[in-house]
């Protein structure tokens, strides 16, 4: 169907794409709408149109879909930082889970009966969530000093004098910081021609302490006033805990430069991230939403399963805090991450944790893997969190190369998380579990985290079973179900059901077969099994070499 742009179009939306846009068809092509729910239906204004899709924007809306809410943002369109807050959350939380589901499917080529995507978590907050904001500063059409985020695409300024994600006491402070520059004439960094003093208001505040960092990124070293800007913003704001000027000379888009001046308090804040201390200053990647946060870093010490024998290598470390929450399941736990000063804080973490057993280096993590491994180094699991391009083939081939019992992958991006699952499945490690998390309600990322178990490439055979107690493929299938019952018995003096081995089995990430010992009621309650069972079942699985 060629010649669409700028032709008028009658179509219903029929899902949402990964970038938060709904995708409805004309001919057979999809049309990608930002702002529409699955179900609307509407007349759509073709805006740019190509060989295999096109791009639309809505004209009109003839029929509200079943999901869609009237935004509760005045500048939601404009600011695009919120793609779905024309979403309830339930719709919302369904288009992240098919995200995953779609990545894994068409991406990685994973069987859905095989791999089955887990029911999305989600934390307790969809707004006023985020532990940081970074709000770009410049002047109205009145002249008056605002704050707010750029549009889509764009460098223009879209003033926000409350925004939903942030906590309110970080949007009052950032109106307070616009009513002082503008009361004393400080000059605002204008991009275009590289003058001006003021570029962004940068904030965080720890979740449980309560803390909060003010940080201005300026265009020089010293801030007009700064004795009484540091008075006035404690006296309104007791819990700033200090007050910190980075240097950013440069004509860039990166919003932080690489030096900190401290005008008020040490120049960080403290917080804890799952019982792990840290100290944040501007330049310390954190994760912004700490309670969901906790809920993945406890899905991947779940995963991971750790013995008391064990070395964890945790690559794309960090500060440190996904490996030391797990320091205490191991013997050894090795970090490594690639900036400095996320290894110093991921040491000083450590330390203030009385934690012995870890050390952290900074390298690249593939030439730091790739090391390790020719060093000798045999984790028995290895934890991945990369960024959102993923990881590199370094990186896995020292994987293969260690080969570790187990792989769990922290992902931000579920496209190059099946990727890198289907790279990894083809040479061993089979994906078990998918679980995703999330972290950044009412925008279009959803993080992911995967359990990959190393396949016995001397057992493993390709076949299909039909026996109740055979439920796994023999890569792992050591002891029927009788045989562990049998042991628990003898060694515990308990009484074990196969639902409650299946269970554990599950925790393990071990397969099971997909039905087995379910329900066929609708909201049945299944039992869970008992702490004492569950640790006698885990004693079988070590016994019979299972895990």
């Amino acid at each position: 169907m060629p010649g669409l742009k700028n032709t008028l179009a009658r179509l219903t939306i029929d899902s949402l794409s990964s970038d938060g846009s709904g995708v409805g068809r004309l001919g057979g092509k999809a049309v990608f709408v930002p702002a529409t729910a699955p179900g609307d239906e509407i007349t759509v204004k073709i805006v740019k149109d190509l060989e295999r899709y096109a791009f639309g924007i809505v004209e009109e809306l003839h029929r509200p879909g079943p999901g869609r809410i009237q935004p509760d943002c005045p500048v939601y369109r404009p600011c695009g930082g919120c793609c779905f807050r024309h979403l309830d959350y339930t719709a919302e939380a369904q288009a992240k889970q098919g995200f995953v589901e779609d990545a894994f499917r068409r991406l990685g080529g994973f069987d859905a009966a095989a791999l089955p995507v887990l029911p999305l978590l989600s934390g307790p907050l969809t707004d006023r969530y985020r532990n940081k904001v970074q709000f770009p500063v410049g002047r109205d059409l009145a002249g008056n000093v605002v704050a707010g985020f750029y549009a889509g695409r764009s460098h223009r300024l879209v003033p926000c004098r409350d925004c939903l994600l942030q906590p309110k006491e970080l949007n009052d402070i950032a109106a307070a910081v616009c009513s002082f520059l503008q009361e004393k004439g400080i000059s605002i960094y204008d991009e275009a021609c590289h003058t001006g003093l003021v570029r962004h208001i940068f904030l965080r505040k720890g979740w449980h302490s309560g803390q909060v960092l003010l940080c201005l990124v300026v265009n020089g070293r010293r801030l007009p006033h700064g004795e009484e800007f540091c008075g006035e913003m404690t006296a309104r704001f007791p819990r700033i805990g200090t007050i910190v000027l980075n240097v950013n000379r440069q004509k860039t888009n990166v919003v932080t430069g690489e030096e900190c001046i401290p005008l008020f308090g040490p120049g960080y804040i403290e917080d804890t991230l799952c019982g792990v201390p840290v100290k944040l200053g501007p330049l310390s990647f954190y994760q912004v939403n700490t309670p969901a946060a906790e809920l993945l870093y406890g899905v991947a010490r779940r995963f991971a399963v750790l013995e008391a024998e064990d070395t964890l290598l945790d690559l794309y470390c960090g500060m440190g805090t996904i490996g030391l929450s797990m320091a205490a399941d191991c013997a050894a736990l090795v970090g490594v991450e690639i900036v400095p000063e996320a290894v110093e804080s991921a040491r000083a973490n450590a330390a203030a944790m009385g934690v012995q057993n870890a050390r952290f280096f900074c390298s690249d993590a593939g030439q730091a893997a790739a090391r390790l491994a020719a060093e000798g180094l045999r984790p028995r699991v290895i934890c991945l969190d990369p960024p959102r391009k993923g990881c590199d083939e370094a990186t896995l081939e020292a994987v293969l190369t260690m080969a570790p019992r187990r792989v769990v992958m922290v992902s931000c991006n579920p496209a190059t998380a099946a990727r890198d699952c289907r790279w990894l499945a083809d040479r061993g490690y089979r994906p078990a579990q998918v679980q995703p998390v999330d972290l950044f309600p009412r925008t279009k990322h959803v993080e992911t985290v995967v359990l990959l178990s190393k396949l016995n490439t001397k057992q493993h055979i390709e076949v299909e079973l039909n026996l109740d107690e055979l439920d796994l493929t023999s890569a792992e299938s050591k002891a029927t179900y009788d045989e562990i019952k049998a042991y628990v018995l003898e060694k515990h003096g308990l009484k074990v059901s196969s639902l409650y081995i299946s269970q554990v089995k599950r925790k393990c990430g071990l397969d099971v077969g997909q039905n087995y010992n379910l329900s066929k009621k609708e909201d049945a309650k299944v039992p869970q099994c008992p702490p004492e069972k569950e640790a006698a079942i885990m004693d079988a699985l070590k016994h019979f070499q299972m895990i």
